[in-house]
């Protein structure tokens, strides 16, 4: 085990979360573990390097508050495998974590451009880490922060990952914005994706139309001129 893999120890690393690390590390996954990139309700995001030295982005979730286990309620009506564990913390993290690694799996397949997935395990998700070569350990910024220089062209891409999204994936990201899509170079892609669901879900299709809404209203906001929300919604559904 390396040195630097321990000193990453801190509050949120639980006793079944640090013999998590320690599985993937003893199997190879993971070498080494630097410091925290991102910190969120959910999760926390640490840069971490294989034993080969390759970047890896792992995302470890955190164990759910009853408020935060009360607002994701919508994204897991009507998931039976949700159904029997929804009261337990725990095993409601590590279900959280699969279903973003699912999710993730599923648009990397369709041809959607994600952190491409590479393993979860309990509560720990590895995965692709975003970044310029140039600067490693420092994720590319956020849409929000970066604005694509090519806004037309920037928002043909993110519909048409909507597009192969609905229709190679039958899977709508419920939570798309300026906030989770990373501009590498005028290079998008999309992130979190722990909310995303399937068709079938009763509130599919109202997900795709705040998820439509929301792009077109960043885009708007950098002067060009944007498709009608209906449009776009009939068009994605063809």
């Amino acid at each position: 085990m390396d040195r630097d893999l321990l000193e990453t120890v801190e509050e949120v690393f639980d006793r079944p979360t640090l013999l998590t690390i320690y599985n993937l590390a003893n199997s190879g996954i993971i070498g080494i573990m630097h410091g925290v990139v991102s910190a969120g309700k959910e999760a926390r995001v640490y840069w971490a390097e294989t034993s080969k030295g390759e970047d890896l982005a792992v995302k470890i979730f955190l164990v759910m508050t009853a408020e935060f286990r009360h607002s994701i309620l919508k994204y897991i009506e009507g998931d039976p495998r949700f159904q029997e564990i929804r009261r337990h913390p725990r095993k409601l993290r590590y279900l959280w974590c699969r279903k973003e690694f699912r999710n993730l799996k599923l648009a990397h397949e369709a041809g959607v451009r994600v952190p491409k997935p590479i393993i979860a395990k309990n509560n720990v998700l590895v995965m692709e880490f975003i970044n310029y070569p140039e600067h490693r350990g420092v994720p590319a910024p956020l849409l929000k922060e970066a604005p694509p220089k090519d806004p037309e062209k920037a928002l043909n891409t993110i519909l048409d990952y909507m597009y192969r999204l609905y229709h190679k994936a039958e899977l709508v990201h419920a939570d798309l914005s300026e906030y989770n899509i990373m501009n590498r170079n005028e290079e998008f892609i999309l992130i979190d994706w722990g909310s995303a669901v399937k068709k079938g879900h009763p509130l599919f299709e109202e997900f795709l139309l705040r998820d439509i809404r929301n792009i077109l209203r960043y885009f708007s906001k950098l002067g060009i001129e944007v498709p009608q929300l209906k449009d776009v919604y009939e068009w994605i559904i063809s």
